[in-house]
């Protein structure tokens, strides 16, 4: 099976802002001081700013490409919150999640038209399903068509104007980010599993092996140990962490005398392939096809706690403020929250209707977290946090294998080979693309 990997996490964020949120317009004191424990709280979890007018921003292009702010993030442009980082903060359980509600109606009529996708519906307008690539709170700027497969990997160097994708075409394309043009095809001489952007250098896990470019110098090096098909990479602590198909994960360190990556650690455990790994507050957390996840101290490389609630493949974990996430082909996405012992526990379950493939956090215009779930239908949810309240759904051909997130937009990579650039929309009732 083949499963995308390498996810950032998130920073301190506070508690999601709703559309509709009328509670007094004044800013915590607890929350500016870090010690707000109160849910709902009658105040503002951020700093008062003027709203944010338009749908994109001046230096984009109007044409097919996707040129990014000089900006890294919504939240630094307007002086709010930091973005999605490596590192999650771990405390005591909140009710944040515990108290959710979650009303979610499924409504038949919110499916994807396949007539429409195949060019022929004979409805028109009056059909009773989509005909549309998302609804809600974005909407699709340009498509990147090239690779033969699925999309595995998405990377967007820091300051750089070159978007990176990899596929299991066992190639890698290049796209100039002002043109949306594909600007360089690299054979990397097997499927690829996973990319990873960190620093100057390019990460790729490929079958036994992680290549590393560095994308300001050309240099290329190969890091060797892998036993099978790497599917998930992240950087953390100084390392660099790879979850391989045999079940083990290896860990290498950048020597600046050789400007060589040396072998550093090697983690085992688990029973079968790591697909998904983040770093956060000194931790390093795994999932895998033995459905479980293992929290690993990085300071003694040693397992702290092993969690089996998921009943399926654990394919995608991040952390948010206090918080580790985590989803599962066993349809359920699980918030998990420290005890005072320090051991996690689940304090919140959602569940959809299909198994879920890819989670991804990031901000929107108004620096507000916001979640975006790939399920097995070939769709995208996108919710706000804490509450998941639904923001809006992306379609597409096939499964959704890889997002990524940028400055004001994201990409989505699905099973076809096609590369999706979208941007969050001022305006929520701005007409789907």
């Amino acid at each position: 099976m083949d499963y995308d990997g390498g996810k950032r996490v998130f920073n301190r964020l506070g508690p999601a802002q709703h559309q509709n949120d009328n509670r007094n317009q004044k800013v915590c004191y607890h929350w500016r001081a870090g010690n707000c424990n109160r849910f709902p709280c009658p105040f503002l979890h951020r700093e008062l700013s003027a709203p944010v007018n338009g749908t994109a921003s001046s230096k984009r292009p109007y044409g097919s490409g996707f040129a990014m702010d000089d900006e890294r993030s919504t939240g630094a442009r307007r002086g709010g919150s930091n973005t999605w980082g490596r590192g999650g903060g771990r405390g005591g359980i909140n009710n944040e999640f515990s108290k959710i509600n979650n009303n979610k109606n499924i409504n038949k009529k919110d499916k994807l038209c396949n007539f429409w996708v195949k060019g022929n519906c004979s409805f028109g307008d009056k059909c009773r399903y989509i005909h549309s690539w998302s609804t809600g709170c974005f909407g699709m700027l340009t498509h990147l068509e090239g690779h033969q497969k699925i999309v595995s990997g998405i990377a967007l160097p820091a300051g750089s104007d070159k978007l990176y994708t990899g596929s299991k075409d066992e190639t890698v394309r290049v796209w100039d980010c002002q043109s949306g043009q594909c600007a360089g095809v690299i054979n990397v001489g097997g499927e690829v599993g996973c990319m990873l952007s960190e620093g100057p250098w390019m990460f790729i896990g490929l079958p036994n092996l992680v290549k590393a470019w560095n994308v300001q110098t050309n240099a290329e090096l190969s890091l060797s140990g892998p036993v099978g098909q790497v599917y998930s990479l992240v950087a953390g602590s100084d390392l660099l962490f790879a979850g391989i198909q045999d079940g083990n994960i290896l860990a290498w360190k950048y020597n600046t005398v050789t400007n060589c990556f040396e072998p550093a650690a090697s983690f085992q455990g688990h029973t079968a392939a790591v697909v998904t790994l983040v770093v956060g507050a000194n931790r390093l957390y795994s999932g895998s096809m033995d459905s479980s996840i293992r929290v690993w101290n990085l300071e003694n490389l040693q397992c702290l706690q092993t969690l089996t609630d998921h009943t399926s493949v654990v394919m995608s974990v991040l952390c948010w403020d206090q918080f580790l996430l985590s989803c599962s082909l066993d349809k359920t996405i699980k918030v998990w929250a420290a005890t005072d012992s320090g051991n996690l526990e689940v304090t919140y379950t959602h569940t959809e209707e299909h198994g879920l493939l890819v989670l991804c956090g990031m901000h929107d215009l108004e620096s507000k977290p916001v979640l975006l779930c790939s399920c097995n239908d070939n769709s995208v949810h996108a919710y706000d946090l804490p509450s998941f309240t639904e923001r809006g759904k992306i379609f597409a051909k096939e499964e959704i294998r890889s997002i990524h997130g940028g400055p004001n937009i994201f990409f989505t990579g699905d099973g076809t080979g096609e590369v999706r650039v979208w941007q969050w929309l001022a305006d929520q009732s701005a007409t789907p693309s």
